[in-house]
């Protein structure tokens, strides 16, 4: 009768900390996810900061331009034009066949 008490216990204490083990590595694995998100986030705006208003091509800097009320990107060196989401909609979806053409003019300086 001993035997089998020690052994529900023996048991018991095997299932308790296997139990809290799970639980530990659990914790562990959060935590070094948060810290990895957090270390994701602060190297996305390390890059940032690195690459912000800089030519893709040559890597100097851009500087913003207008073009008919469109903000546009270009390089002071290369004279590369770059364009965010919905510009080139905005430049060219909302115009006619002669302004579309005076668009092109203007971004490639003839």
């Amino acid at each position: 009768m001993i035997d089998s008490d020690r052994s529900r216990e023996d048991d018991w204490f095997r299932q308790n900390e296997q139990e809290l083990l799970e639980a530990a590595q659990k914790a562990r694995q959060k935590r070094e996810q948060e810290r990895a998100a957090h270390e994701s986030a602060q190297e996305r705006e390390r890059l940032k900061k690195l690459h912000w208003m800089k030519c893709a091509k040559c890597g100097h800097d851009l500087r913003e331009e207008d073009l008919d009320g469109v903000k546009v990107d270009r390089c002071t060196f290369c004279e590369g034009l770059y364009l965010d989401a919905n510009e080139l909609d905005q430049l060219f979806l909302a115009r006619n066949g002669e302004q579309r053409r005076g668009i092109v003019r203007r971004m490639l300086g003839i």
